[in-house]
């Protein structure tokens, strides 16, 4: 496993497990156990996928110590405020059951999110959270985020596979030194990812799959990839991306595929906003 150091200090694994629609908390505990078993270290969960507490039982029980796990989770659309986000953290805390959390981040730019940011500054000044950032974060919208609060977010989630690259966004990022972590990694299997032709035929070269073609190309690009199964088998394939590199002639092959846009949300949608903002999670 590689590290990138995040513009705190700490270092944050390239490569993670994220357990995104896995509400069943036998399931998503399993998974969990499965995924430190086979040597992830990186747990993402977040509030809205109301699996926090499998989390927390699975690290209480996987035998790995706490330091050696850098465990994510988010604050919710409802819970955008100052007042607000410091209850939601004490929640995810406490179902968690953890002394701290290495990553808090803000899963959505609505409601009153530069509220909340301050209450998460406060987090992370007394040490309750080791490193703070945001999600979904567009280039305009971080820029105006990091020109305003005191602490620059350490890390932006964002859509971030082959068919949605945003070379843009990630330029950005790096001039505020905002770790890019890419959600769906996988665009969620949209565009035949796993038998797509052309990265089938790269993977051929180096004894790979399409998926850990997928994997090694964003973090050769130096993003934070976090991909998610249920399955244990899957899991060991996925993190199996370290022993070798693709050449240069392949990342350009890959830079043709992007479509330049999300065929997974629009967050620009004034229906998708409302909708996040109905989403009531307690």
């Amino acid at each position: 496993m590689e590290f990138k150091t995040l513009s705190n200090g700490i270092k944050m694994p390239l490569e993670g497990f994220g357990v995104f629609q896995v509400p069943d908390e036998a399931v998503c505990e399993k998974a969990v156990l499965d995924a430190v078993n086979t040597g992830y270290r990186l747990i993402d969960t977040a509030a809205a996928y109301m699996n926090e507490e499998a989390v927390g039982r699975a690290i209480k029980k996987c035998g790995v110590p706490r330091e050696e796990l850098f465990v994510t989770t988010k604050l919710w659309v409802q819970d955008a405020g100052y007042e607000e986000a410091k209850k939601a953290f004490d929640t995810s805390l406490k179902k968690l059951g953890l002394d701290y959390i290495d990553l808090y981040l803000i899963h959505q730019p609505m409601g009153d999110y530069y509220g909340a940011w301050r209450a998460i500054e406060e987090l992370y000044k007394i040490g309750v959270v080791r490193a703070i950032g945001v999600c979904n974060f567009y280039p305009h919208i971080l820029a105006d985020f990091c020109e305003t609060v005191e602490i620059k977010p350490m890390v932006n989630q964002v859509e971030l596979h082959p068919f949605f690259q945003q070379e843009d966004a990630v330029k950005v990022m790096n001039e505020y030194g905002v770790q890019p972590e890419a959600w769906g990694p996988f665009a969620e299997g949209n565009h035949g990812i796993f038998t797509d032709p052309v990265l089938t035929e790269i993977g051929k070269k180096y004894g790979k799959s399409a998926a850990q073609v997928t994997l090694r190309w964003n973090v050769q690009r130096g993003v934070v990839v976090i991909p998610k199964s249920t399955h244990k088998e899957r899991m060991v394939q996925n993190i199996d991306i370290w022993d070798f590199e693709l050449s240069d002639e392949d990342m350009k092959k890959i830079a043709k595929m992007d479509i330049g846009h999300s065929e997974i949300v629009d967050h620009s949608d004034p229906k998708f906003v409302k909708m996040l903002h109905n989403m009531k999670i307690h």
